[in-house]
């Protein structure tokens, strides 16, 4: 494998082991079924402590897969894949032309 194809799958490390956790897979599931949500309706619907959901949004964030927008003191959390549905289209193409 090549160095460029090396790198591409360094890269997706830190969205990969953002997206291996069960419960931020199915807060991902949850916020792509609707427009946003507060820290407050994930936590009812999660078997997780609110500090525990806060946590898991704070790494999706810092991967790009979401948004927080602010309207006074409530948060709301949605979906903002473009980043990393770019890196990982990054990823395939580079291993199809390095690779197959």
């Amino acid at each position: 494998m090549g160095e460029q194809a090396e790198k591409a799958f360094r890269d997706c490390i830190p969205l990969f082991q953002a997206l291996s956790d069960p419960y931020r897979q199915d807060i991902v599931l949850m916020l792509s079924d609707t427009d946003s949500m507060t820290v407050n309706e994930l936590t009812e619907k999660l078997p997780l402590s609110r500090p525990a959901v806060s946590h898991h949004l704070k790494i999706l964030r810092e991967q790009g897969i979401l948004k927080m927008e602010q309207f006074g003191t409530q948060r709301n959390y949605s979906l903002a894949l473009e980043g990393a549905l770019a890196q990982l289209k990054h990823l395939i193409i580079t291993v199809e032309d390095r690779c197959y």
